[in-house]
């Protein structure tokens, strides 16, 4: 189907005087006629960051923070982008626009919709812990609050962040006491940057992938102070990698590319490591639970501190957040398959379509 002639009917029991509206192409402002992180290509597109699942290429306009625009332009291309910093007021057709910090990478920002007295924020991927890079989330008071569940059970309950780094810093001279190379796998933006600042207190002979150089590159010309790497290329000697740590992407884990590294370890940066069991499963020898979402703690925490009179749960354990805050007096919904909110009752609990 042409994406351009997509259906994009809002929810038949939700009121079509509603706010915003949750439809096939993404969330919808009709006041303000423009998506939230729309899944298809639309005329007016707000982006909360630079994700290729939160952002996608096609649309005609784009609004974003000032530090998501160059992420942006690395991975769509020239486009027709506006930026505006955190608490800026942008109007259109009479909605009420401004974004706010989400603390999920750097740019990362929340979006706050008013008219007419009535206040809607959509969360877009986020964390409660400062990581020092991406700004500190920032609760944002509402009626209706859109948030994201990607690590909503109990089990998931972070470290603090400079425990976690504790434990990457040991393990790497560990590694080096032994002349293994320490290779941590990251996703390229966000989580690359942290395990960046992590490795760097224990050493200054880092690499990092094409991918994670090229987001490297963007954010050092956008402003951001980032400790020196190396990109790892054909002419990387056996004698400059030696005790070396190389960051990739977890697209580079198990390839060829990875062999020029030997002898080396590997670990995994990743919220899913709290399970225990996943690094022995995804066949690496250490995995570090750092994750850019909030955990379970933190979820509650952001949704409380909104005040938000109903709650609508999306991207991960959708089904058993929204009946914990339910079963805890806070009216909640589920919003799953396209953006088209479910009773809690037909959502099946699955992260097998969620990475961290």
């Amino acid at each position: 189907m042409d994406t351009a002639q997509m259906p994009d009917d809002p929810l038949a029991d939700m009121p079509q005087e509603s706010l915003i509206q949750f439809t096939r192409k993404g969330f919808y402002c009709p006041q303000g006629d423009f998506y939230i992180d729309p899944s298809w290509p639309v005329d007016r597109a707000i982006i909360t960051h630079a994700h290729s699942d939160h952002a996608r290429m096609g649309s005609k306009h784009y609004l974003c923070h000032h530090l998501t625009k160059p992420l942006l332009q690395l991975r769509l291309g020239d486009n027709n982008y506006q930026s505006i910093g955190w608490g800026e007021p942008v109007y259109i057709n009479g909605a009420k626009i401004s974004l706010h910090p989400a603390g999920h990478i750097i740019g990362s920002s929340q979006v706050r919709i008013e008219y007419k007295g009535e206040i809607w924020v959509a969360s877009g991927d986020y964390k409660t812990e400062n990581d020092g890079l991406s700004g500190a989330f920032e609760p944002v008071p509402c009626h209706n609050f859109i948030t994201e569940s990607t690590f909503g059970l109990p089990i998931y309950q972070w470290k603090p962040q400079a425990v976690i780094y504790k434990e990457i810093q040991d393990w790497i001279l560990a590694n080096q006491a032994e002349e293994h190379q320490s290779v941590l796998i990251a996703y390229s933006l966000g989580k690359a940057q942290r395990v960046l600042q992590a490795a760097a207190a224990v050493t200054d002979n880092i690499f990092v992938h094409g991918a994670i150089w090229n987001s490297h590159v963007a954010l050092l010309a956008a402003g951001i102070d980032l400790p020196t790497v190396k990109r790892v290329t054909p002419e990387t000697t056996k004698t400059e990698l030696k005790n070396a740590v190389i960051i990739a992407p977890p697209s580079a884990d198990g390839t060829q590319w990875m062999k020029k590294f030997n002898p080396y370890r590997v670990a995994v940066c990743s919220g899913w490591m709290q399970v225990r069991g996943n690094s022995r499963r995804q066949n690496v020898d250490a995995g570090f639970a750092l994750s850019d979402h909030a955990d379970w703690n933190g979820l509650l925490q952001a949704v409380k501190a909104t005040g938000a009179e109903k709650v609508y749960v999306t991207h991960g354990f959708e089904a058993a957040f929204a009946r914990y805050l339910n079963e805890n007096g806070i009216a909640a919904a589920t919003v799953k398959g396209g953006f088209v909110p479910v009773p809690i009752e037909e959502t099946v609990v699955n992260n097998d379509d969620y990475g961290e």
